[in-house]
């Protein structure tokens, strides 16, 4: 619930919501904030479903033992940042953006000065220099 915090604003409290139905609001909006919907999942397959059945795709974490189906699920994930193993860390030299809903282009690294830059091609054709076009 949101409340007064400090005097002024507002602050959403740290909420787990566990197994709240996919169809539900809280499952399929992108809430930033301290809020987790969690829920449980029989295979691998089922967990990558749950995962990319969103209009949204900005960010992901997956935590294994297993490198192996780290790796998996990391490519298997619809998202522009995915995490194995640790959650938020930012490197400015790498790219930051989501897919579907959550956002076009990229931020930081090449990929964000590129989202600044514009592409475009002159051609000057020398006195006299036939093309041979016509």
């Amino acid at each position: 619930a949101l409340k007064a915090a400090h005097g002024e604003g507002y602050f959403v409290t740290p909420t787990v919501f566990v197994d709240v139905p996919t169809s539900s609001r809280v499952w399929r909006e992108e809430i930033f904030g301290p809020v987790l919907c969690v829920r449980e999942f029989e295979t691998e397959e089922e967990a990558m479903h749950i995962a990319n059945d969103t209009i949204y795709g900005l960010a992901g974490a997956v935590f294994s033992a297993d490198e192996a189906k780290c790796d998996r699920v990391a490519r298997g994930l619809r998202a522009g940042i995915v995490w194995k193993n640790c959650c938020q860390p930012a490197f400015i030299q790498a790219p930051w953006g989501g897919y579907k809903k959550s956002g076009f282009g990229r931020e930081l690294g090449r990929w964000g000065l590129e989202e600044f830059t514009g592409v475009k091609q002159v051609t000057s054709c020398a006195p006299g220099h036939q093309w041979g076009l016509w």
